[in-house]
């Protein structure tokens, strides 16, 4: 299937510096943890990955166990790859992680050397590349020394299985000796990938100063809180949505519990002539120490949406004010 990208692709799409390093970023990347597995439609996850590649999404992110089933992502991902797109790989920033079980015995979880060596060479093989542009160990693992996974992550960069090495979910005291292991042995820490949102902020405890002084960049996930930060459970719990599910990591009562902040911010929002998506991307973009945000997607409208929040990023003082103080206005 031919595939030829917008020639206007790039004409409104602002790049950013990811910390110290060369390295530019959109202010709004696409993960493929959700909508792009075995389980979900080809045709959909195909149209997703053009439709943001012709509106300057040039950063894809992916994990060896994105799915269901684990791996299947890679598989789709490497397959829409080879069907055009993939002419336009030295356009993009292509990442993958590995730390999270994905095969059976000691060998397939957490962050030895020996799983996050095997896990890359896997992960290349399914998507039918000779190197990621970005490997992260995808959590901190307490049982292994950290100099063997950064010195796993450092080979990979060496070997020139990657271009760079991230980190995500590292707290601020493991980051900063993480980065200053990987920069001794030659490949300096590029990226961090936390969790940050309007209804989560515990980077800014510390982790976010690390960063600075590291010159570090950031790529944060769940911005919209799982869909919390969304039009979507406002008035309730859909049937069929990821609260409304057994399995998972979204919670009927944790959306019960944050339903009156969220309608405070939705407020501020619609203050602001946005959407409360498009506030919630634009609040975390708000940070110099923030290179991008990590948005899903399962229709194209989505996407579109969240594109718009980039038309106003700016806040006023009483507007951060007023979203600093949604949870106490919520509960009076």
């Amino acid at each position: 299937m031919s595939y030829q990208p917008a020639p206007d692709r790039y004409k409104n799409a602002p790049f950013h510096r990811c910390g110290r390093s060369g390295v530019m970023l959109p202010p709004l990347s696409l993960g493929l943890w959700h909508n792009f597995g075995g389980v979900d439609d080809f045709a959909t996850a195909r149209e997703l990955i053009h439709y943001s590649f012709d509106h300057g999404i040039t950063h894809f992110d992916l994990a060896n166990n994105y799915g269901p089933p684990p791996g299947s992502a890679e598989m789709h991902f490497g397959k829409i790859l080879r069907e055009g797109i993939g002419a336009y790989r030295d356009e993009m920033i292509i990442s993958t992680k590995a730390g999270y079980r994905m095969w059976e015995g000691p060998y397939g979880d957490w962050g030895s050397r020996k799983c996050l060596r095997a896990s890359l060479d896997q992960s290349l093989q399914r998507m039918g590349l000779a190197y990621v542009d970005i490997f992260y160990s995808h959590r901190p693992d307490p049982n292994t020394p950290l100099e063997e996974t950064m010195g796993a992550l450092a080979t990979a960069v060496r070997q020139g299985k990657a271009l760079y090495a991230g980190v995500s979910s590292y707290g601020p005291e493991e980051t900063r000796k993480a980065a200053a292991l990987l920069r001794e042995m030659g490949a300096p820490l590029l990226i961090h990938q936390p969790r940050y949102n309007l209804l989560d902020r515990k980077i800014e405890e510390g982790l976010v100063k690390v960063l600075s002084e590291e010159g570090v960049g950031s790529i944060v996930f769940c911005p919209l809180a799982q869909g919390q930060l969304t039009s979507r459970y406002l008035e309730g719990i859909p049937a069929g949505s990821r609260a409304a599910r057994e399995t998972g990591f979204l919670r009927e009562a944790t959306v019960r519990e944050n339903r009156a902040v969220i309608q405070r911010l939705r407020e501020i929002a619609e203050g602001r002539g946005q959407t409360l998506a498009q506030m919630a991307i634009a609040w975390v973009l708000r940070l110099p120490e923030v290179t991008s945000a990590l948005i899903g997607a399962s229709r194209v409208s989505q996407i579109e949406e969240n594109l718009r929040a980039l038309d106003h990023l700016e806040f006023s003082p009483e507007e951060l004010g007023e979203i600093d103080a949604a949870p106490r206005a919520a509960n009076r």
